[in-house]
């Protein structure tokens, strides 16, 4: 059987209905996944792949896309199955075609994504390990938010970076960084249930004007680690931000811990994608320590 013979096989399985596809067409699927668009002509899914190896990555995403959407807040992919084709891993989700948010889009995408922070759990953390990109993230239980951020996010990352080469004066100063998270972090958090990736590139819109999330990093966290991620890389605009504030306010000093959450995702471009991260890593940990 051919790649898409199998993922075909599994997709009827999984729906319990026949699945005989067309040609398959490749559509975007961001810097990590090849993505695919198939179709029999009456029911239409996402497939994304990537190796083998990776499957768990899948796996995982799948479950942060279903405890997304088990609080009934904002729409997600719904996902259908995962599994492996030949020599990649996949998974299958649904097809949402998607259009333009229009003047009233934003602002459903800030009080919906409020709606969703509402979530919560007793601990920090999350039932199971993911990946951040292709970065294995870390997500063991704790009931301090300063310990679980500097633990399984600066430090995880840190840690990283000096086995990829990237020691000297990064590692001394973000172990200063580390030493002072309590003046950093200087507000107790709820764990609200997290995208945990969210970038302008994750948020999309129905042709009807909904909101739409997917590719997710999935854990219980600071609500403004979500917050501080869309505004790393632009593309939300003031109405989606006046929305979400308007439905949930945010605490005091917020402009300072934004520095310190979007600093793990520069970080994590740093071991992902190379050097050029690194100025941009050292100025952030700069900027914090004067805050201290």
């Amino acid at each position: 059987m051919t790649q898409w013979e199998i993922i075909a096989q599994h997709i009827a399985q999984a729906s319990n209905k026949p699945f005989n596809p067309l040609e398959p067409r490749h559509v975007g699927g961001g810097c990590i996944n090849q993505g695919v668009r198939l179709t029999d002509g009456e029911r239409t899914y996402f497939v994304k792949l990537n190796s083998a190896a990776l499957l768990d990555m899948f796996e995982a995403e799948a479950d942060g896309l279903r405890a997304m959407a088990q609080t009934h807040t904002i729409r997600v992919p719904e996902p259908l199955c995962s599994g492996l084709s030949e020599r990649q891993s996949y998974l299958a989700m649904e097809y949402i075609e998607m259009g333009h948010g229009g003047r009233g889009g934003s602002e459903l995408a800030g009080r919906q994504l409020a709606a969703m922070h509402r979530d919560s759990q007793p601990d920090f953390g999350w039932f199971r390990d993911n990946t951040i990109g292709s970065t294995p993230q870390e997500n063991q239980a704790a009931d301090n938010w300063i310990d679980f951020w500097r633990d399984h996010r600066l430090g995880f990352q840190l840690r990283l970076a000096a086995r990829n080469g990237y020691g000297g004066t990064l590692q001394h100063k973000g172990e200063r960084l580390l030493q002072h998270f309590h003046v950093l972090i200087d507000h107790q958090p709820q764990p609200s249930l997290l995208h945990g990736d969210l970038w302008g590139g994750n948020l999309a819109y129905t042709k009807d004007g909904d909101p739409v999330i997917f590719d997710p990093a999935v854990y219980y966290g600071d609500r403004e680690a979500d917050l501080a991620m869309t505004e790393l890389f632009g593309g939300f605009g003031n109405r989606f931000y006046d929305a979400y504030r308007e439905a949930w306010p945010l605490a005091p000093g917020y402009s300072t811990r934004k520095i310190l959450y979007n600093l793990y995702h520069i970080l994590n471009h740093l071991n992902l994608f190379g050097s050029g991260y690194l100025g941009q890593a050292s100025s952030m940990i700069d900027r914090l320590l004067a805050e201290v």
